[in-house]
């Protein structure tokens, strides 16, 4: 009886062990898992946030393009002479740069020296022709807001000014 009592007691050891065997097995998987799903989560953090700052420029960027337009009129108008057959005509051009938002509305104020210099190289290259025609017009029109855009770029290092338009346009 004796030895039975010993089995049975060494029976009933064994499967303790066992038991805590198997628990500390599953608690050392759950640390594990849990650890993994920490690190994976931080690093989910870490892309997003990258990703966000790199959209973040492209809409800073895309917000000034849609924020309130500002209209800055050029303090004098455009005074210049074109040849048409052997015939001198002057052209007289009043002009506003649309903008978006107050910054780039003050920064074009501060480079009205430059924007007025690209204005007059570009309209005193203009054909005559051209400038009968309300196709014409429009084409110097966009050449002024390249030539401008151009110009503006190394200074302010981005595109401010959105459009030019002519609000007077005189020919003699």
């Amino acid at each position: 009886m004796a030895e039975e009592a010993a089995l049975e007691l060494e029976d009933s050891v064994k499967p303790k062990s066992k038991q805590k065997l198997i628990m500390f097995g599953v608690g050392g998987v759950v640390l594990l898992i849990a650890i993994a799903a920490t690190v994976w989560m931080l690093l989910a953090t870490e892309q997003t946030s990258e990703a966000e700052n790199t959209a973040t420029g492209t809409v800073t960027e895309q917000a000034a393009r849609t924020g309130e337009a500002y209209y800055a009129a050029m303090p004098r108008p455009f005074l210049f002479n074109l040849s048409d057959n052997g015939r001198t005509r002057l052209v007289e051009i009043k002009v506003q740069l649309m903008v978006r938002g107050n910054d780039d509305d003050t920064l074009i104020r501060k480079h009205i020296p430059l924007i007025e210099d690209a204005l007059l190289t570009t309209f005193s290259g203009s054909d005559i022709q051209k400038l009968s025609s309300p196709a014409g017009k429009d084409e110097l029109r966009q050449l002024a807001l390249r030539n401008v855009q151009n110009t503006l770029q190394p200074v302010t290092g981005r595109t401010v000014v959105e459009k030019v338009l002519f609000t007077g346009f005189v020919m003699q």
